[in-house]
């Protein structure tokens, strides 16, 4: 039987608990245990897709095409693995169930209500993964925070599996805030039990609380929380602030939060973590060799999480290529013909991100038009792609009023056009083009070069696609498809290859880049950044000596 770890938030929500729940499922899986993760959102959304990116950041998509919270991209990054529809799971979705099955009389006209119906469904959920016997601990970390009313049908979920499963069974971890008071210079312990009294008040007490922190814990600190909060003082885990997410996993080793953790679920003889490719990661993170600068031009860049798989994939392809990459936030919305130059100067590469809607797209078209005639290293991502085109027909082809009937609905010239069968769907949520898809690559191409290899599979979240009819326009005049899904035609890859780095993906690449086996196509845009920003140097140093 598999064991389960839930993981729950106090005081305040973003303090990390994906973070740490990866994190622990981290140094557990290099213990030898298979582990996975899974997020419960209390919202009551079926799930993000419909979301703005300012209300929840970016929408991850799995293999199998579900639009999920952005933490089961921390969850892939961190073990290497794939997640799935069934690694997140909303309010929303526990209700539309329980209705629907209300609806087919499954419940024989009893009164259908949050207990034991509710509560029934989440944890028939919870234990999906546990009962499949691929893994020996599930890790479920609960959003939100204690006391919130759409919280309340989780945790009395936890409370009723802690009464019906072995006790050894179960280990609820508490992630809480310890606020730092400067002008008084103290740390205050009050919020934490104050969050763990309402966690009990509900019938869960934590076994492991995990304090956020800006300053060390003392050994006082620890024995009071401890005392107040009714747990053992090993039990308490300092969770400092740290400069990299990738560094925490060896805090809570130092912390001993998986040790603490294995020894509530009575489990013994286990090896010592493996983790020297991860402490090899951070050194490269940590000591690069030289400094890229890459501008990021999107329409939600206020928000970083809106691009939080695209962050981290350059973290992942920096160190590969043994460079930092600062990233340069500009906001398509602002770009005009007049600023383009002033704005975009001084860049190594460029790229342009996905989204939905008009607002930034000329922005965007000027921004690709910039890259592609200064010869800049340029990448477009799903909706970048797609603006390459825009931009090459106009200011290559001549055809000066080619759009995308998603901005402009009657385009004279939709040389980005929506995909046949999405023309009849009427529902927003879950309908897009979603999933790894496959895509052959032509040989002789820059994204051959790339892959290596001419068969790949990526994933995808999109209604609006490359309009075939301007496919043979396109490839007798510089800008060829390199890559073509084998069964619908549909282009996944455009490149320009008088360019000296100029490619286009319809598909989400950000989306499957880990520690372990960064996105290719962000090793090959940073390694060509490198490139250029090292010429750049050669250039202005040969100008000096001249002058």
């Amino acid at each position: 039987m598999a064991k389960y770890v839930f993981v729950t938030g106090g005081v305040t929500s973003s303090l990390g608990k994906g973070i740490i729940a990866a994190s622990l499922a981290k140094l557990l899986q290099a213990r030898g245990f298979r582990v996975t993760i899974q997020k419960f959102d209390p919202y009551i959304n079926v799930d993000p897709g419909t979301l703005n990116p300012y209300e929840h950041g970016e929408c991850y998509v799995t293999e199998d095409g579900a639009e999920t919270d952005l933490d089961l991209g921390h969850y892939e990054r961190f073990l290497n693995i794939h997640t799935s529809q069934a690694n997140n799971v909303t309010t929303g979705r526990i209700y539309q169930t329980v209705i629907n099955k209300e609806r087919e009389g499954a419940y024989l006209g009893k009164t259908v209500q949050v207990v034991p119906h509710i509560t029934d469904e989440i944890k028939r959920r919870i234990q999906l993964l546990g009962q499949s016997g691929d893994y020996d601990i599930v890790i479920t970390e609960i959003g939100g925070t204690v006391g919130d009313i759409e919280s309340l049908p989780f945790i009395e979920a936890i409370r009723q599996l802690q009464w019906e499963l072995p006790e050894e069974n179960i280990c609820v971890i508490h992630l809480t805030l310890i606020p730092y008071l400067r002008a008084a210079k103290e740390l205050k312990t009050k919020p934490t039990q104050h969050s763990v009294k309402m966690m009990s008040e509900n019938g869960v007490h934590p076994d492991i609380i995990v304090c956020r922190t800006e300053e060390p814990l003392t050994n006082d600190l620890k024995r009071k929380i401890a005392l107040f909060c009714n747990v053992k003082p090993n039990a308490v885990i300092e969770a400092m602030d740290a400069s990299s997410i990738y560094e925490v996993p060896l805090e809570m080793l130092r912390e001993k939060l998986d040790v603490t953790c294995l020894n509530k679920l009575n489990i013994s003889g286990y090896k010592e973590p493996d983790l020297e490719k991860w402490k090899l990661f951070l050194d490269k993170i940590k000591y690069p060799k030289s400094k890229i600068t890459i501008g990021l031009i999107g329409k939600y860049i206020e928000l970083q999480d809106a691009y939080k798989s695209i962050l981290e994939s350059f973290i992942h392809a920096g160190a590969i290529n043994e460079v930092k990459v600062v990233i340069q936030n500009i906001h398509s919305e602002f770009i005009t013909p007049e600023n383009v130059s002033e704005k975009l100067q001084g860049l190594d590469g460029m790229l342009v991100a996905p989204g939905f809607g008009e607002r930034g797209i000329e922005g965007k078209i000027l921004a690709i038009q910039y890259a592609r005639e200064n010869n800049i290293p340029f990448f477009g991502i799903c909706l970048g792609m797609q603006m390459s085109v825009i931009e090459y027909a106009r200011n290559v082809l001549g055809i000066e009023d080619a759009h995308s009937t998603e901005m402009k609905k009657n385009a004279a010239h939709p040389v980005i056009n929506m995909m046949e069968e999405q023309k009849k769907i009427k529902m927003m949520g879950g309908t897009m083009r979603l999933g790894s898809y496959p895509c052959e690559i032509k040989s002789d191409t820059l994204a051959y070069k790339i892959y290596e290899k001419n068969h790949i599979t990526e994933r995808h979240r999109h209604r609006y696609e490359f309009n075939n009819d301007y496919l043979e326009q396109f490839n007798e005049n510089g800008m060829i498809a390199s890559g073509i899904n084998p069964s619908t035609g549909l282009v996944e890859i455009v490149e320009v290859p008088s360019h000296s780095f100029f490619i286009g993906v319809q598909y989400h690449p950000e989306l499957k880049s880990t520690v372990e086996n960064p996105a290719p196509l962000f090793v090959a845009f940073v390694a060509a950044a490198k490139v250029f920003n090292e010429k750049r140097v050669v250039q202005k140093v040969a100008a000096t000596a001249i002058s």
